[in-house]
């Protein structure tokens, strides 16, 4: 009589599809015999997989053996899981992710056999489609087609990587082979920024405009689009208080439940930012403080910026509105609206603030600037800072003073 394999045990060998099989022994279920399987075209991929089971299966003491699909997994979290784990904002992006690559390039593959392999040559599918949908699928592509880049990529990877995450923690699968490759390497894109020259120019520019307050409060504090959209005037006093964002929510149902945000109109919402971080408040002086006071003229509700009809601003439109803007000034029209930003923290440093101060003053939270991360903000520090920034913009005072003439005032 044969003898049964202990758990654990593996046995490797060739099937009769030429296929090399593995096949380990899990704990036994109600008494019957359960195994694990798997198949792979090499194998020295085979014995790579063995060892990696049976670490799984030593550290967790069983492994999955549904035969759940990555579609059928990856439907079910989308539409169950990730609405209650993920901002609207981001829902959107990840179940686009979902549907149009995920799905398409691992849909049909077993959900506890991916491998690196699948992955990376999901990686080279990708960085090699066409970004024009109407050049998909086509044999002969013209010259100079240019293809989704790695962002796409690496966004299908962390995405992936989420789903894999929920499958372990139900016990679909017991490992993320996400964990186990790297996605591509993204070019780095250094952003742009407008020059001291430049901005000074601008900002005396933006004296003659109807909407000169909003772009001078983008140049002069940094600010993400969203949160001075979304600036309310009651959070305007002597400080300015960044706590809220104007984003476009185009299904509000799939909002976690504990997810801030205050419906505006149609698809425009005020949410809460999405780190610590970007909740922020800052002391309001000088020339801005100046600025947004002659703007509101004593205003202390709504929003404090709106379109010619009262309404709240149209992010994209604010962004083909600044590019407009630039032309008009003649200035470079690839700096982005987001350049502003940059704009913002170089004026900063050319004025000697100290990069802590300026942390603060924007909102950063990458890897190295979080880990000086403070829960309480020195007001009085930063209130030195910005005084040195527009101690440093003085050719830009004509910015509050022909700002008076134009409303008639001494």
């Amino acid at each position: 009589m044969a003898k049964t394999r202990g758990k654990g045990e593996g046995s490797l060998f060739k099937d009769g599809r030429g296929l090399w099989t593995v096949r380990i022994e899990l704990p036994a279920q109600e008494g019957k015999r359960r195994q694990k399987v798997i198949r792979r075209k090499s194998k020295k991929a085979a014995m790579d997989e063995m060892a990696a089971l049976k670490a799984e299966l030593q550290k967790h003491g069983d492994l999955p053996t549904s035969n759940i699909t990555v579609e059928k997994w990856l439907r079910y979290w989308i539409d169950e899981i990730a609405p209650q784990e993920i901002r609207p904002k981001s829902y959107a992006s990840y179940k686009s992710t979902v549907d149009g690559w995920l799905i398409p390039l691992l849909g049909k593959k077993k959900l506890d056999a991916l491998t690196p392999e699948h992955l990376r040559q999901m990686f080279k599918d990708i960085q090699r489609t066409p970004k024009s949908p109407k050049l998909r699928g086509q044999k002969d592509l013209p010259e100079g087609t240019v293809m989704v880049g790695a962002d796409t990529a690496i966004k299908a990877h962390s995405v992936l990587s989420s789903a894999l995450n929920s499958a372990m923690e139900e016990g679909k699968a017991n490992r993320n082979v996400c964990e186990r490759i790297k996605p591509p390497v993204k070019a780095k894109v250094v952003g742009k920024a407008l020059t001291l020259d430049q901005a000074v120019d601008l900002l005396d520019r933006l004296t003659f405009r109807s909407d000169g307050a909003l772009w001078a409060t983008y140049l002069l504090t940094g600010a993400r689009r969203g949160e001075i959209l979304g600036l309310e005037a009651d959070r305007v006093t002597d400080t300015l208080d960044l706590s809220w964002q104007l984003l476009r929510i185009t299904d509000i149902s799939t909002a976690p439940a504990d997810y801030e945000y205050r419906h505006l109109q149609g698809t425009l919402y005020l949410t809460r930012p999405k780190s610590r971080s970007g909740n922020r408040v800052l002391p309001l002086r000088g020339r801005l403080k100046d600025i947004l006071g002659l703007h509101l003229q004593g205003r202390t509700e709504g929003l404090v910026f709106t379109d010619e009809r009262g309404n709240p601003w149209d992010p994209d439109r604010a962004t083909k509105e600044w590019a407009k803007l630039l032309d008009e000034a003649g200035l470079p029209t690839d700096i982005v609206l987001h350049g502003a930003r940059h704009t913002a923290v170089d004026l900063m440093h050319a004025s000697g603030m100290d990069w802590d101060d300026i942390k603060d003053i924007v909102g950063h939270s990458t890897r190295q600037m979080s880990k000086d991360y403070r829960t309480s903000t020195n007001m009085g520090r930063l209130s030195e800072g910005i005084d040195r920034l527009y101690k440093s913009l003085e050719p830009a005072t004509k910015l509050t003073t022909n700002h008076h003439n134009q409303l008639g005032e001494p």
